[in-house]
């Protein structure tokens, strides 16, 4: 489904793709990115002693708008440049040079353990990633 020169199949698989490589990282990483944090499974519900889905929400939406982002810089390499490596490597560029720079800076204003920044930059250099992965493969 091509609109507007983008594949909107392909970054809603992206997003899609990216959510589940985030419940796969921070189930592996989950009480580590909590000790991190400062916080325990019990602190992050609410009061019915539930975990709000709202972060959830937000965090679909925000990878949503990401994939759209990313295929539109996937978009401008020109034809025939739109491939799994391309977009990989245009992934790792974006985090380098945006996603890892602004958690940096504000965990080290925030005074957060570089545990914390460690993790939660691994979780979007992979998000990316699988991101641009996904588009480069089935094209803008």
């Amino acid at each position: 489904m091509v609109f507007g020169g983008l594949n909107y199949l392909a970054i809603l698989g992206a997003a899609i793709g990216a959510f589940v490589f985030g419940s796969v990282y921070y189930g592996v990483l989950g009480k580590s990115w909590m000790a991190a944090l400062g916080t325990t499974e019990t602190g992050m519900k609410g009061a019915g002693g539930k975990m709000s889905p709202l972060p959830f929400v937000i965090a679909f939406i925000a990878e949503l708008v990401m994939a759209w982002v990313l295929a539109g810089v996937l978009g401008h390499l020109g034809v025939g440049q739109v491939t799994a490596r391309n977009g990989a490597i245009s992934a790792l560029f974006l985090w380098l040079g945006f996603v890892v720079t602004t958690i940096a800076v504000n965990n080290a204003f925030g005074r957060r353990k570089l545990a914390l920044t460690l993790i939660d930059s691994g979780h979007w250099l992979g998000v990316l990633v699988v991101e641009g992965l996904i588009i480069g493969a089935f094209g803008v």
